[in-house]
């Protein structure tokens, strides 16, 4: 076994992209009169799918750091570096290629919803933040980890000063990254955050993994921070503002969301970690592998890219609970069936688009 492999990485992304799956699809599918949150089953689904982002793009930020750290190693920072931008590119470029109404704007029919933001080009600009971070901080690694850690804390920590902000001023293109007002899903703040906090366990990973009881040490650590976290981190915060009198801190400690969903991360990757071992079976880690083409594959299913007749629109919010279960699951075999049959892997997608972008730049 090749111990610088972290294959719980692969399985992680893999549960993250299948949650995500089942969870856009009972989101756009499942009929209004079932969503009832005094009901414990979709209160407990409700729950854990709002931890599938988190855990997406911190484990997103941890293997894209681990990867640049061990390219160090090799001589290979910057060949890695300007991967990682142009990756970060083709994420954006691809996240507005899915938002893009082909057909009505045949028919002369325009407007701007496809410059919201979504998870793609979230992930792509936190990806070249990273790098920038890194070309900064590359001359010494310390520095680097304890300024993604503090970037990582103070992103969560300041939401209150950007929960809702409006920002009229600036092109919409730019405002949409910060801003939720025109219908952004995701932002770079505090989204970023999630991506530092990856960042961080990835110099945590790259030093020690091949020390002595690291595997235990980082299973015990992740679960006891993770706990307190989710238990306590509201605690803390309201305590440090009793002695600090620093009225973010109160506010931060009420409308607490960011650190317990970062809580409930660690604790599935320590799970992961833990029994990587029994999780490595080929299946998972191919889903692991796949995870770009998965997303886009089932985008296009749901949300009808390109043509606007996807099943969200075609079916609607009318499923009743079983039918959404059922439905999910055939949905999960049908877009895995998909990418593995008819897609190439995550590298093979990023090293096509990469050239037809270059191809259509040179054509200018």
């Amino acid at each position: 076994m090749n111990t610088n492999r972290l294959y719980f990485i692969d399985a992680v992304r893999a549960f993250a992209i299948l949650m995500m799956l089942q969870g856009h699809f009972i989101d756009s599918l499942l009929a209004e009169t079932h969503r009832d949150m005094s009901n414990i089953a979709f209160k407990t689904w409700s729950y854990f799918r709002g931890i599938t982002a988190p855990t997406f793009f911190t484990i997103s930020g941890l293997i894209f750091t681990y990867l640049l750290l061990k390219a160090k190693e090799k001589g290979q920072e910057k060949m890695r570096m300007r991967k990682g931008i142009n990756r970060g590119i083709v994420l954006i470029a691809l996240g507005y290629l899915l938002r893009i109404p082909f057909f009505t704007w045949l028919i002369g029919e325009f407007n701007t919803y496809f410059l919201v933001i979504d998870v793609l080009q979230c992930i792509g600009l936190s990806l070249i933040i990273i790098v920038l971070i890194y070309y900064l901080c590359r001359k010494n690694c310390l520095i680097f980890s304890i300024s993604i850690l503090i970037l990582g804390i103070g992103i969560f920590l300041s939401e209150p000063l950007y929960r809702n902000l409006n920002v009229e001023n600036i092109p919409l293109v730019f405002a949409n990254y910060i801003s939720k007002n025109n219908g952004s899903i995701f932002t770079i703040i505090p989204w970023f955050g999630y991506m530092a906090f990856g960042a961080y366990l990835a110099t945590s990973f790259y030093w020690h993994l091949n020390k002595k009881r690291f595997k235990l040490l980082t299973v015990l650590s992740l679960t006891t921070i993770g706990f307190v976290l989710i238990e306590y981190s509201s605690f803390i915060l309201n305590e440090i503002y009793k002695l600090t009198n620093i009225e973010l801190l109160y506010q931060s400690a009420n409308y607490n969301y960011l650190f317990t969903r970062l809580g409930n991360v660690f604790l599935y990757f320590a799970f992961f970690y833990g029994f990587e071992r029994y999780i490595k079976f080929p299946l998972l880690l191919k889903i692991g592998q796949k995870t770009l083409s998965i997303y886009v594959i089932h985008f296009i299913i749901i949300y009808g890219s390109f043509t606007g007749f996807g099943l969200s629109y075609l079916i609607g919010k009318t499923l009743s609970p079983w039918q959404a279960i059922i439905g999910a699951i055939l949905f999960l075999i049908l877009v895995c069936f998909i990418s593995f049959y008819y897609i190439k892997t995550n590298a093979y997608v990023y090293s096509h688009l990469r050239r037809l972008f270059k191809n259509v730049k040179g054509n200018r």
